[in-house]
Formats: C-alpha cells, sequence, structure tokens
C-alpha cells in the first residue's frame, strides 16, 4: 500500500511537470500535496507500537547553500521531522542533520529534492526589478520568501491530514516526543538561530512558493540545477 501511494504522488508529479498550463499544474500540485500529508498519517503505527527515530545528514554546496539548508530544515520540520544545522560542509557547503521516523524521513527527502530543484530554477528566471541596485540581497530574500510559503502550505496540508483522521494526535505528540529525545542525546546543548533579511525580494518569493509543486519526485542533490550565485 505504501509503495503504490508513492507511485500516485510520483505520477501526479511528472503530470505536474510536463504541463504547461498553471491550472493543470495546480491542480496536479495539490493533489499530490494532500496524498503526501494523508501518506504521512497512514504510514503511523497503532497506537502503542514503539519504533525508532532514525536520523540522516544532509549538505548542500555553495552557493546560497545557508538558504538551501534552511529549505531542507523547514521542509523536514513542516512534515514532523526534526532538523538541526550542523555546521559547514566543504567549500563552504551546510550541513543539516535531520531526525525522524522512517516514512517521515523519506518524505523530507522527496520534497526538499523536488523544492531545491524548483528553486534553482524559479531563482534562475528571476528578473530582478529595475531600480533594484542590492542584486544579490534582492536574491536572497526570494529564497526566503519562497522557502517560507513553501512551509506554510506543507504545515497547512500536514494539519488537515491530521485532524481527517481519528486518533492521530496522540501517537504523534508521541513520536515528537520520542525524535526530541533522539535529538536531545545527540545534541545536549541546542542553539537557535534566526535567519534575516534585507533584500526586496520576500514577497517575490512567497508568490514563487505558492505555486510550487509540493511533492514532484525526488532526485539526488547532485543532478540539481545550481542556483545563481548573485
Amino acid at each position: 500500500m505504501r509503495e503504490r501511494t508513492l507511485e500516485r504522488v510520483r505520477k501526479l508529479l511528472a503530470k505536474a511537470e510536463r504541463t504547461d498550463n498553471e491550472h493543470e499544474r495546480a491542480t496536479f500540485m495539490a493533489a499530490a500535496s494532500a496524498l503526501m500529508a494523508k501518506h504521512g498519517i497512514d504510514s503511523l503505527p497503532p497506537a502503542g507500537t514503539r519504533q525508532t527515530p532514525g536520523d540522516r545528514i544532509v549538505t548542500l554546496p555553495a552557493p546560497w547553500a545557508r538558504e538551501k539548508a534552511r529549505l531542507v530544515s523547514l521542509v523536514a520540520q513542516a512534515v514532523r521531522c526534526r532538523p538541526l544545522l550542523v555546521g559547514r560542509g566543504e567549500e563552504g557547503g551546510q550541513r543539516v542533520h535531520v531526525f525522524g521516523f522512517a516514512a517521515d524521513l523519506e518524505r523530507a527527502d522527496l520534497l526538499a529534492t523536488s523544492l531545491l530543484l524548483q528553486m534553482a530554477s524559479g531563482l534562475a528566471h528571476v528578473e530582478v526589478p529595475d531600480g533594484v541596485s542590492a542584486v544579490r540581497a534582492y536574491r536572497r530574500s526570494w529564497l526566503l520568501g519562497f522557502t517560507d510559503e513553501v512551509y506554510r502550505l506543507l504545515c497547512a496540508a500536514e494539519s488537515r491530514a491530521e485532524k481527517a483522521s481519528t486518533g492521530a494526535a496522540l501517537v504523534l505528540a508521541d513520536r515528537r516526543a520520542e525524535v526530541e529525545r533522539a535529538v536531545a542525546a545527540h545534541y545536549p546543548d541546542i542553539r537557535v538561530s534566526v535567519p534575516r533579511t534585507s533584500g526586496t525580494g520576500y514577497r517575490d518569493g512567497v508568490a514563487a512558493g505558492r505555486r510550487a509543486d509540493l511533492g514532484r519526485t525526488g532526485m539526488t542533490t547532485a543532478t540539481a540545477p545550481e542556483l545563481p550565485s548573485a
């Protein structure tokens, strides 16, 4: 059942990728994101079943490594994982350590990989408005706006799926506690940082995030088109 559900998601999103019609794309996007959220609820074990959270480390290369790491982190958080920025990778990259249960880690991977591709494509086609002199600041704020809107939409889909399921709240609360214990075992002292933005592209990034396809097929980060550096 799990594989059939994921295959339905992949087919919906393959259709979204092939169409140039924005109304069709939005329809496929909505169906895929809702199905991904429902898949997360359907993957829950019965109440009282004990599972052990897993973890994985994701390395994001430059340019825009911190912005990519923020996207990966918020997508993971939206699908009930716990991400931590754990330092720099090679050549200015960033590393995110993501904790969660297997089904949620899988959803986070599929979504984040797809959205990194969409973010790269969107930024490559952004036209900086006339009169904007700080081009890099504009593009950075665009990336932050894109990420925040995607996070909002994912959280909304997850919330709807949770409310539609009887008894899911208690199971999810137990699983969140398990994940937090796993994080605390690895990182007893956690410092939270909040990104700042000084550019004017935030609103345009939000609009692009609202149009994003929230569940396209995953692929490795190395194959993704790169984000413009300035």
